[in-house]
């Protein structure tokens, strides 16, 4: 007996593959430039269209960001995840802090991208930012496995994490003079937020 198969959209296809190609273009063009040099004009260029011609896969320059924005919340979500269970809680969060900050330094504009306001007027859409939404629902996870579950420490440990890529990014790109720093800091902050009980230590 044949088995059905269903009838390939070549049309949806090569619709996917050329707004894939146009992202991957506009990476190149803000990594090479900064995120506010990039152009219609020059991403056209890039991929071999009229500027006019982006308009159909993309409504304008901020929904080429949006997407831009969303693929990267799903990458680092998607490391995050992968780090599974570990017997220590302690452990992970530091495993959490580490895989934040490594994919924060990889690659600086990203981080500008997520986590700065580098674009005047950018807003990510709703979609785009759910991924970012679960990265917090994640990290609220390993400490709340820690008996962290105060607001203010939450509060507290993003502007720490924040503060590492920051600093990292602005100081020293590509370097780790602030981020080899990452376990003394969360082990600071453990100690101070943790809740110890019955003989147990932090």
């Amino acid at each position: 007996m044949s088995v059905a198969t269903v009838p390939r959209n070549r049309r949806a296809e090569r619709y996917a593959a050329t707004r894939r190609e146009i992202l991957d273009a506009a990476w190149e063009l803000v990594r090479a430039n900064g995120l506010d040099s990039l152009a219609m004009r020059d991403l056209g260029a890039r991929v071999g269209m009229r500027a006019q011609s982006l308009y159909v896969y993309f409504a304008s320059k901020d929904a080429i960001f949006d997407a831009m924005f969303a693929e990267s919340n799903r990458e680092l979500l998607r490391r995050l995840t992968a780090l599974g269970a570990v017997a220590d809680p302690g452990e992970g969060v530091r495993r959490n802090a580490r895989t934040f900050l490594d994919f924060c330094i990889e690659d600086p504009v990203r981080y500008q991208l997520l986590f700065q306001r580098t674009i005047p007027n950018f807003e990510p859409s709703r979609e785009a930012y759910a991924p970012a939404l679960k990265i917090l629902d994640n990290a609220r996870a390993a400490l709340s496995a820690c008996g962290i579950t105060d607001a203010r420490a939450f509060d507290a440990w993003t502007a720490v994490t924040g503060g590492l890529a920051a600093q990292q990014n602005a100081n020293e790109p590509g370097g780790d003079r602030w981020v080899r720093l990452t376990d003394d800091i969360i082990d600071m902050y453990l100690a101070y937020y943790r809740p110890v009980t019955g003989g147990e230590t932090t």
